[in-house]
């Protein structure tokens, strides 16, 4: 975590639709990029839901039906997949609930549901202000606030310290509630706490830690609960203790817990004597718990002024989410005005970035012609751009200076929220953006149209993983092909599409029918059909670490400049091969051992980029500017250099956020095509037949004179794959004029099943022209997780 003096607050200022009005005792969950937000109150209490898309600042009013819970505060509110679960709450004032209703967020479902009673005891009386955590299958609700008196008007308060169970069904609905027996001294009764739950991912059960809270007085008490043993305890904690607070937030990130805000004593007020007559205020202060080592840090002490409005101001009952690394806060009440009896609430939303992202996946080709490259990597959350770096064996027209390092980027400043361009710094490489439709195309032929205003929020969001395919040797004589996935020719990308269960490696795409989206209301959607293709065009991907094979996944942007038809889910893998004997190698193809210096494509706001030229840094001299508080290069002072056909290069790529620049990425090459030869089929589709499968794809987008042949391979089992898994073995299945096929249920029993990834059968198809063979597209056809191959 950054110092406290180098926490980089950012205030959302720019964003569409209808923003909710400002309140306090709201709560608010995550599904992906989505925060949703529920209840509260300010001038009454509020019944609607609310989704922020923080990917593209977007607030929405999503169309719920079904069984449409009351408006509440203080309530209870967790998220479990796609399903959200709200227990309890304020639903007036003095009227407490302890009702339980469930939202399917993937069709915005709302349902009550029942739980059974425990076996011994009496189920959980209404209440508010209680703490409601979830782990694996279960919730656990601790504490709040009940009132006595059956008159509403009377408010009688009583302090809760009850600890109950709730065991969830899978998907939907839950089972009932049960009151465990626990061990040792139980916290003391208390309302507008907080839990969370944390098990360390080595060793260890795991435990919920309930912190603060109000018992007449604010409790700065720290408690421990195995929820293996059912035992309580207070652990002992080093660093400053927060001060007693209430209506605070905690948030779990990794291994800590992130305290924001809350209603604390006055300065100097005599803590062991408070009652609940003292005064109070609220607080921005910040700090947060190593549950490893249990000790606190201060980021943000409740001493610090803020006279620059450089951070949120003090808050009490606000929301705050964790997406990623990324902390968002909105709204809550900063004060109390005595005279007109009335809160002030913000309406304000912040976030920031706990620590710097991680490395992005390699770099993935998407397509290349003979002097560019279209290149993509899977996206990070919560960032704020990507810088894009390359080097190659040629010598350069400048020269370099000796630094490889990149530039430091600690605190550097971008606007996330701005529209079009991709590149942030000026005079960087921009992409290149295709407004074309994107379809998902599902197993049976079924296309769903999807024009989001929101990122569709499901399992099965378009991926792209950036493998190579190989140019096979001698096509016309061979039967089976040995391709080593460390070396064979370079390939051509270009993403086509898949229905059904594909998966592409730099030759992969992987298609899944993707969510719906109406308006301007997102769908929050489960998996559904998984698929791949994709090509590459030129690609000799390696990894300077290791050669094996990988599996990350990345979301195609809407606005990729990806071939016109359809896209559903694309993974690649990378994997460099030997050049075809018919497509003659350059001399630089062969990259040395020699550390070359890394050279600035740009920086980039989105995961794609067109390059097709790159920085260079004069001798001895680098050109700086300031952009916030980062020294980067000024793009507009320094040379560039274009990239020469069929010549190798190597890229990375670092994600940056308020933190500053993240590790690299592992390192992908990619060669420039060859004048002459023909591109990488596209477009690769596969559905089922009686036969077995009909494969099929489009021409390349750049054949380079007449097509003569296509030729269509099948990696199959052999005893070779079996000790050595990284060397597949393929098949010719087709050869001829036709841009389809029949895989037959009989070639289909001999496929090998590549585990490399998910598992998948392994397909890969190029074209000939009088020059020869071209670079290949490899689809892998996803199988779920069955060890056989099977067409159900």
């Amino acid at each position: 975590m950054a110092a406290p003096s180098l926490l980089n607050w950012r205030r959302v200022s720019s964003f569409t639709g209808p923003v909710p009005r400002a309140r306090h005792g709201h709560r608010a969950v995550a599904i992906r990029e989505l925060m949703i937000i529920f209840g509260g109150g300010n001038e009454g209490i509020a019944d609607e839901l609310h989704v922020y898309n923080t990917a593209t600042n977007q607030w929405f009013l999503p169309a719920v039906r079904g069984d449409i819970p009351p408006g509440c505060a203080a309530h209870g509110f967790v998220c479990d997949g796609t399903r959200i679960l709200v227990f309890g709450g304020m639903v007036e004032y003095g009227r407490y609930s302890n009702e339980l209703y469930e939202l399917q967020a993937s069709r915005w479902l709302w349902k009550k549901v029942k739980p059974h009673p425990p076996c011994s005891g009496l189920p959980p009386c209404p209440r508010l202000g209680h703490s409601f955590s979830l782990y694996g299958n279960k919730c656990y609700l601790f504490g709040g606030l009940a009132n006595e008196s059956e008159d509403s008007n009377n408010n009688v308060p009583r302090y809760l310290n009850d600890f109950y169970e709730l065991e969830l069904q899978h998907g939907s609905g839950v089972v009932g509630w049960s009151i465990p027996m626990t061990k040792g001294v139980v916290p003391s009764p208390r309302e507008s706490h907080t839990a969370v739950i944390y098990c360390k991912k080595d060793s260890g059960s795991p435990k919920m830690y309930v912190f603060g809270g109000m018992c007449g007085a604010r409790l700065d008490d720290l408690w421990q609960l195995d929820l293996e043993t059912m035992s309580w305890s207070k652990p002992e904690t080093k660093g400053t203790v927060p001060l007693p607070r209430s209506l605070h937030t905690a948030s779990l990130i990794g291994n800590k817990m992130y305290i924001f805000g809350g209603w604390v004593p006055h300065k100097g007020e005599n803590i062991e004597a408070s009652s609940h007559d003292c005064e109070w205020r609220c607080t921005s202060s910040f700090s947060y718990l190593n549950l490893d080592t249990a000790e606190w840090t201060t980021l943000v002490s409740d001493s610090q002024e803020d006279k620059k409005n450089s951070r949120p101001r003090p808050r009490a009952g606000h929301c705050a989410v964790a997406i990623g690394t990324r902390l968002y806060f909105w709204s809550g009440r900063d004060g109390y005005k005595k005279a007109l009896n009335s809160q002030v609430c913000c309406k304000d939303l912040w976030y920031l970035d706990t620590e710097k992202p991680p490395a992005p996946s390699q770099v993935q080709l998407i397509k290349a012609t003979t002097n560019s490259f279209h290149v993509k990597w899977d996206e990070v959350p919560t960032v704020e751009g990507y810088l894009l770096q390359l080097n190659t064996d040629l010598p350069y027209q400048a020269t370099s200076s000796d630094s490889s390092a990149a530039p430091n980027m600690q605190g550097v400043r971008m606007d996330p929220h701005r529209q079009g361009n991709n590149s942030i710094v000026p005079n960087s490489i921009s992409d290149t953006v295709n407004s074309a439709k994107i379809e998902h195309t599902g197993m049976k032929g079924t296309s769903v149209k999807n024009k989001p205003d929101f990122k569709a929020l499901t399992d099965s969001n378009a991926i792209l993983h950036s493998s190579l395919s190989s140019n096979a040797s001698n096509h016309n004589s061979c039967v089976v092909d040995m391709l080593r996935k460390n070396e064979g020719p370079h390939t051509s990308a270009n993403v086509g599409v898949l229905s059904s269960c594909l998966d592409v490696r730099t030759v992969i795409p992987e298609t899944s029918a993707s969510s719906t989206v109406s308006g301007a209301q997102t769908m929050v959607t489960q998996q559904a059909i998984k698929t791949e293709s994709s090509s590459t065009n030129g690609a000799v991907v390696k990894d300077e670490t290791s050669l094996t094979t990988f599996s990350t996944k990345s979301e195609v942007d809407e606005t990729c400049a990806l071939p016109a038809t359809k896209i559903s889910r694309v993974e690649t893998q990378p994997a460099a091969m030997p050049f075809s004997k018919e497509t003659p190698s350059n001399p630089v193809a062969t990259m040395k051992a020699v550390e070359r210096q890394w050279c600035d494509v740009g920086i980039f706001k989105n995961n794609t980029a067109l390059v097709s030229q790159f920085y260079l840094l004069p001798k001895g001299k680098q050109s700086i500017s300031k952009v916030g508080n980062a020294d980067v290069p000024d793009y507009s002072l320094l040379k560039k250099q274009d990239l020469v056909p069929g010549t190798g290069y190597r890229f990375r790529v670092a994600a940056i956020n308020g933190c500053g620049i993240g590790p690299f990425s592992k390192i992908s090459e990619f060669k420039t095509c060859i004048p002459g030869f023909p591109g990488a089929p596209s477009a690769v589709r596969i559905s089922k037949n009686v036969e077995g499968i009909h494969l099929s794809w489009e021409p390349p987008t750049s054949p380079s004179g007449n097509i003569l042949e296509y030729s269509a391979y099948l990696a199959i089992r052999t005893a070779q794959i079996q000790d050595n898994p990284s060397q597949l073995v393929f098949m010719r299945i087709y050869c001829g004029l036709k841009t389809s096929c029949i895989v037959t249920a009989g070639q289909l029993a001999n496929a090998h099943i590549d585990y490399t990834s998910r598992p998948a059968i392994v397909f890969r198809i190029s074209a000939k022209n009088e020059k020869g063979y071209g670079p290949a597209t490899q689809v892998r056809w996803l199988q779920g997780n069955n060890k056989k191959a099977s067409l159900s």
